[in-house]
């Protein structure tokens, strides 16, 4: 048994963990506590760890088969999604570096992830071949393509956007000190 398409599934995880756990951050914001900003260095590494482990073959096969597993995976994702936009949002003006730094890595990484499911000669995810449902493996290896493709638009659109707009404002923010002190 198969829980659906990899490129529904990702599109679903891209809408969760970088449109609406962010923009839900966003908006709650003034409630977060100015102290979470230093977790940043750990919400990064947690949400890399698992997005890449959630995507190791085994792993997301599990998930593919499994819609306890699969839950799991998206609760785990979109939990360190959370953790990773609080630290973004509540990172202090002079230490807008970390935020841009995290932004760029994470969003290189997601793209890399992208990248190589894009551009994999074979399907890497063996789930959609069993069973009764059981897809062609030109199908297959398309529909991860097509996720791998939904990464690749997602990822820079919010991860590289986010850190131009927050990087912008650090050196607007840099150029209006340096003309107020002379």
């Amino acid at each position: 048994m198969s829980v659906g398409p990899l490129s529904e599934l990702m599109l679903q995880h891209m809408v969760l963990m970088n449109l609406a756990v962010p923009g839900l951050i966003y908006v709650l914001r003034p409630a977060v506590p100015s102290t979470t900003f230093r977790n940043w260095p750990l919400a990064t590494a947690t949400q890399l760890a698992l997005l890449w482990g959630w995507h190791s073959p085994p792993a997301l096969e599990a998930a593919m088969s499994n819609v306890v597993i699969m839950l799991a995976m998206g609760a785990s994702l979109t939990a360190a999604a959370a953790w990773f936009w609080l630290a973004i949002y509540a990172t202090p003006a002079a230490g807008r570096w970390r935020a841009v730094f995290a932004l760029l890595v994470t969003g290189k990484l997601f793209c890399l992830l992208g990248a190589l499911l894009v551009f994999a000669p074979r399907a890497l995810f063996d789930t959609m071949m069993r069973g009764a449902d059981a897809v062609p493996m030109a199908a297959s290896l398309a529909d991860q393509q097509l996720a791998g493709l939904v990464m690749l638009v997602v990822c820079p659109l919010i991860y590289i956007t986010t850190g131009v707009v927050l990087a912008s404002r650090w050196f607007l923010r840099m150029e209006a000190e340096s003309r107020a002190d002379g």
